[in-house]
Order: C-alpha cells, then structure tokens, then sequence
C-alpha cells in the first residue's frame, strides 16, 4: 500500500481502516481497526514525547502494518510533517528529523553504515519496535545524545501501549505504561492489559513478564517455551545468553523428541560444531541444544522477527532428511 492510498481510506466515511498483524507466531491476520481508537493512541505518544505541530516525522516502515500505518495517523492528528521515504532495511533521509519509528534491523543497519549512524544519531525521538533488541543493540544506543525508546505493544493494542528508555542514565530494562494504561498477570505470568482508549476490554498477551507494581520486563512469550526432560525452557532466554558469543545469524527452536519431549535445537548460518562448542561454554547444561543446525539463512517475518514456526519446521525436516 502506498502513502496517497492509505491517506484516501483514512480520509474515506468508513469508521475503520484494515491492517495485518505482524505473523511472529504465524500466518500474518487481518485486523479492522476503529479510526477513533488509531487517533487516540497517536495523541497519547505525541503527548508522552512532547512533541507538537509542525515537528518532522518519518516514515520509512510498510504501510500494510500498524507501525507504518501509525507513524501516518500520527502526523494527521498531530500536525506532525510527515517525512516519506522508501521502507527498506537501510533507510535514507536528508536532513534531522524529530520523531522517527524502526523495527531492530533498520537500526543495526544504519548504525554499520557511517552516513546511517550520522544520521540516525540526529533524531531527536527514535521508538524501535517489532522485535526483541540484544544486548550490545541496546549498549550502543544508550551511548546516543537524544531519546531513544523500545515499544511494548501489538496490532491489538494500536502500536505500543508502554516505553522504556534505551539511551542516557535514565536506561532501563523496565517498561513504562502509558496514563489510563492498566496492567497485570494472570495465572500463567503472562501480561493482561487494560487500555480501554485503544481496545475494547481486557487482552490477554502470551508474554511473560515480571512486575514492579505497574511496570515490567518481558521474560519471553509462553509459546516459545520448550518443555524438555520436565524442565521449561524460555527460547528467548536461551538466544539472550548467546547473542553476545555467537557473531552469525541464529535461533533457537524445538522439535518433538521421543525421550523427552521437546528437545532444544539451534539453527545457525554457520558452522553449527562451532555454535555447539559456544553453547557447552555458556548455557546451563539442560539449556544446551541436542543438535545445532546449519541453514542458509535464519527465517524472519516482514517486520524482522525470528518467524518462529517456520524455524521449527526447518528443525523437524532436518530429523526426516
């Protein structure tokens, strides 16, 4: 969808507009969303940020998305002026610009490009979203001079409903909700939102946190849990632990196993006998792979995510070869 074309249904009588979400977990869904509901999540993080009329803010994400879709909504409702450029993984823009949304990719990219890392280094307000950021992702940002923030949030909720600040002393691991944002856990540990400006009744999330009163840190999601041998292993802890020690493309996954279970697996784009020597080293001995596979590349969604399903099939079709 191009920019003129989403502004027409914007602008069109209809109370709502479509959008798909993300498919981390799946096949990507549609979604209609209510306009009045996109509205008001854009005044709410314009408000959060500060920012206000006339201010820059760009676009270089899909518009088939909620994130691109938003950045849209934003500078409609707002006054914002909208900066339009080609979505791509290495995003090109003249001149500063004050409020800009990424996914994790775009900015590891533009920060391993000299002009990339000038340029992104002059936003004055960067959310990165739709993936999980690592560890030396976030040492490098919290380095930057201004706001660099990393978005809790999903299709459901009309982009994200909490922040946590990535750059400067105020640096931290903890997610901050949004005013009339209100959070807890259910039986599993997976986080319940209540942001009745944006979603109509409580929704239940498949990721679980950990809660300091109203704020939290994201643990993992309860599908990525591998129960092996009686033990439950979080995927996302798991590839944590490694990313610092592993420099290639990888994911942990699972596949069925007839001993116990589920049994951890690890796809690598390169070699797999050194990826399993990494793990041996530095992962608590239940946490170690049973296998570490080679594969020509790691399968990500549109958005940059691990596409997860598709990883535990690569698993299984390695055990039927």
């Amino acid at each position: 969808m191009g920019l003129e074309e989403f502004i027409a249904e914007w602008r069109s009588d209809s109370p709502t507009v479509l959008v798909h979400t993300s498919g981390s977990t799946g096949q990507p869904k549609p979604m209609l969303v209510e306009k009045r509901r996109m509205e008001a999540s854009a005044r709410i993080t314009c408000g959060f940020l500060g920012l206000k009329e006339g201010d820059s803010a760009l676009l270089c994400m899909p518009l088939d998305y909620i994130a691109g879709k938003m950045m849209v909504v934003r500078a409609l409702t707002c006054g914002l002026r909208l900066v339009s450029v080609k979505p791509c993984g290495l995003p090109a823009w003249e001149g500063d610009v004050d409020f800009a949304a990424m996914v994790p990719l775009q900015v590891w990219n533009l920060l391993h490009d000299a002009a990339g890392r000038e340029r992104l280094m002059h936003i004055r307000h960067l959310i990165i979203g739709g993936g999980a950021i690592d560890d030396r992702l976030a040492r490098t940002l919290k380095t930057f001079p201004h706001a660099v923030w990393s978005t809790y949030g999903m299709t459901e909720t009309l982009s994200h409903i909490a922040l946590r600040r990535l750059s400067g002393p105020e640096a931290t691991d903890w997610y901050t909700p949004f005013e009339g944002v209100a959070l807890s856990q259910n039986a599993d540990g997976c986080l319940v939102i209540d942001a009745p400006a944006v979603h109509d009744g409580l929704l239940v999330t498949n990721d679980m946190v950990e809660m300091q009163g109203q704020r939290f840190r994201i643990i993992g999601r309860k599908d990525n849990v591998i129960c092996s041998g009686g033990l439950k292993i979080q995927i996302e802890e798991v590839e944590r632990l490694l990313k610092p020690h592993i420099d290639v493309p990888f994911c942990i996954t699972k596949r069925k196993d007839e001993r116990f279970g589920e049994a951890v697996i690890l796809l690598t784009v390169g070699d797999p006998a050194v990826a399993q020597e990494v793990c041996r080293q530095v992962l608590p001995k239940h946490w170690v792979p049973r296998q570490s596979l080679a594969v020509e590349q790691i399968p990500l969604t549109e958005t940059g995510k691990v596409a997860r399903k598709q990883a535990e099939r690569l698993a299984a079709l390695a055990v039927e070869i």
